[in-house]
């Protein structure tokens, strides 16, 4: 099976354009299984609630963990201030040993929406100290003009709020993204909920994508993350090849005009 192009995220080349995160999933053996059929080569983890410590639990956790050899993305999750999220991800370096940090400060515990303006605040202090931000954020263009002005290499907006399973809610406001910042590493975090969903971001052209609720609360998550490892490489495949533009008109696919005539001789 053709593969889609390898790709560069902060100068680390991958080859999976799917990152998975590590929460929700009813056994660590679960987790480990589904991360292995996901191929993905970036998992996802939270300080607050996946913390290294002594505990029998946590400890096996971290053995898995390891043995996965994946990039780590420690993240912010449950931060709803900026000073907070950004004391929360100088403890993730201290701890996981990386400077990759997934952004998010929250604004909204109803639909757990980012908070734009601490967002930019947190963002703009991290990149100062070295950090390599992926910001978790909305769909919204001048938000993400901003991010990016400030040194992010890497946006990760919304198709809808996290673990809500409805999918892309707003295409356009996606796809205008990625037409006005041709040159920006995106990925779409939250909303995911099947596997035709990922392939409808990856047909627009985003770089990846960032899940986990689809995954874990599957009934076979490791079927799941299996799906949706095929389903990202068919829509970045398609996007490369070039998709077919919608028409409003009909076009015959056996035109008898100007064609040549095929003809095979024994």
């Amino acid at each position: 099976m053709k593969r889609a192009s390898s790709w560069q995220v902060y100068d680390t080349e991958l080859e999976s354009r799917l990152f998975i995160g590590t929460a929700l999933y009813t056994s660590p053996q679960i987790m480990l299984d589904a991360i292995k059929a996901s191929q993905a080569q970036v998992i996802t983890l939270s300080l607050r609630r996946q913390m290294p410590s002594q505990t029998e639990s946590n400890n096996q956790f971290w053995q898995l963990i390891q043995e996965l050899g994946c990039h780590l993305l420690p993240n912010t999750a449950g931060c709803y201030s900026a000073e907070e999220a950004v004391k929360t991800a100088c403890m993730a370096r201290e701890l996981f040993d990386t400077d990759w940090i997934k952004l998010e400060v929250l604004g909204d515990s109803y639909n757990l929406q980012p908070d734009p303006f601490a967002l930019v605040e947190a963002s703009k202090i991290l990149i100062a100290e070295g950090f390599k931000v992926f910001p978790y954020c909305t769909d919204d263009l001048v938000l993400c003009q901003k991010l990016a002005d400030l040194g992010c290499k890497v946006l990760m907006p919304w198709g809808a709020p996290i673990g809500t399973g409805q999918g892309l809610i707003n295409p356009y406001a996606l796809e205008v993204i990625r037409k006005r910042l041709p040159d920006m590493t995106l990925l779409v975090d939250a909303g995911i909920g099947k596997p035709s969903d990922a392939v409808q971001a990856m047909e627009l052209g985003y770089d990846g994508i960032l899940l986990n609720t689809a995954v874990a609360e599957a009934l076979e998550p490791d079927v799941m993350a299996s799906a949706f490892a095929q389903a990202i490489n068919a829509g970045r495949l398609a996007y490369e090849a070039g998709v077919m533009p919608k028409r409003d008109n009909a076009k015959p696919s056996t035109p008898t005009l100007d064609q040549p005539i095929w003809q095979q001789y024994d």
